[in-house]
């Protein structure tokens, strides 16, 4: 009996440091034990994978971004800090491959885009120094290999192209580029490039009105051609037509707290992954059907601990797994999602 009541107790005391986790759990355990109970039953949609990656230990910066090549299942981190490597490559399955740290300032977003010949990786830089406030394509190894905008100087021109803090792209099938332009600085655009660099269409005005922007951070496309962008000042996402640049549509609905930082659609194009920063939030949103946007619907939120902070994600397209970048937590933790495996109480991520 004395038995029962010591796992009785222990079990209220595991509960009462999830719940009060910011004021009396260190970082260590916010690192082990990040998820919240639900109050209610629900069908869970993702499971952490806490086997990756396999050695934390290589996250030296803070984790601003994260890409997945899934065609060659590669996963690459790219962090801040000084006299640490910028870029960091794993496997999908957690083992650390290489570092490089050439011609990277200060990351802040990036992405994968590769082909059975050719193996990318592109990074927004935001610094203030010789590399910054431009688009970089490098191959797997780090080696530059294509750069967009004036090394090391900000601003608004088409012709040379510039930049001042672009916050994130996403390269199609077809190699054209869409790029936010900007992090807080003197652009709130969103550009769309063709594969050889020419601009194809552009939306460049600060304001709150359709098509303007505050803060565009994240950029992404459906399957029905259509262009998605994290207007974060503005506490909305808008939609764009991806060949004409005509303005679709708006969510605002979901973004009363705060805005999106980052937006993903899961392989299947059924749901949108959106990351709300200060909230330590993720939204599973229902995608809309084609010819509609109409206001969005949040289907589950997964709520981290206070100050986790996810920035920017990313999602494997063969596997799903959702990768997120925590800059509060200064790690990157993947999700996998679950089919009709229900796991038992104590599993990693229970949904609010």
């Amino acid at each position: 009996m004395a038995r029962f009541w010591v796992c009785v107790a222990g079990a209220v005391f595991f509960l009462a440091c999830l719940a009060l986790h910011s004021r009396f759990c260190d970082s260590s355990a916010l690192r082990k034990f990040p998820f919240q109970i639900s109050s209610r039953k629900e069908k869970m949609l993702y499971r952490l994978d806490l086997g990756w990656p396999k050695y934390s230990e290589y996250f030296t910066g803070t984790t601003f971004c994260v890409a997945v090549d899934s065609l060659h299942g590669l996963v690459y981190v790219a962090q801040r800090g000084d006299n640490i490597p910028k870029v960091l490559v794993f496997t999908e399955d957690g083992y650390f491959l290489r570092a490089w740290n050439y011609t990277v300032d200060t990351p802040h977003g990036m992405f994968a885009s590769s082909t059975s010949h050719e193996q990318s990786v592109w990074i927004t830089d935001v610094g203030s120094g010789s590399y910054g406030h431009t688009v970089k394509k490098y191959n797997s190894f780090g080696d530059l290999v294509q750069v967009l905008g004036t090394p090391g100087k900000k601003g608004s021109g088409l012709n040379p192209l510039q930049f001042d803090n672009p916050a994130e792209l996403y390269v199609e099938d077809t190699k054209d580029i869409y790029i936010v332009d900007g992090d807080g600085g003197l652009n709130n655009r969103l550009i769309k490039l063709s594969q050889d660099f020419m601009i194809l269409w552009l939306h460049g005005e600060s304001g709150t009105g359709p098509a303007k922007f505050n803060i565009p951070h994240s950029v992404t496309l459906d399957s029905l051609g259509r262009v998605w962008v994290a207007d974060r000042g503005n506490k909305r996402l808008q939609v764009f037509d991806k060949d004409t640049g005509e303005w679709l549509g708006t969510w605002n609905n979901c973004f009363i707290e705060e805005g999106p930082s980052s937006v993903r659609f899961t392989p299947n194009g059924q749901y949108l992954i959106v990351a709300q920063l200060n909230l330590s939030r993720l939204s599973v949103m229902a995608a809309p059907p084609a010819g509609s946007i109409g206001d969005c619907s949040v289907i589950h939120t997964i709520q981290l601990p206070d100050q986790v902070l996810p920035h920017l994600l990313e999602i494997d397209r063969k596997t799903g797994a959702i990768y997120v970048a925590e800059i509060g937590a200064k790690q990157i933790q993947k999700y996998v999602p679950l089919k009709s495996h229900v796991p038992a109480f104590g599993a990693e991520w229970l949904f609010s």
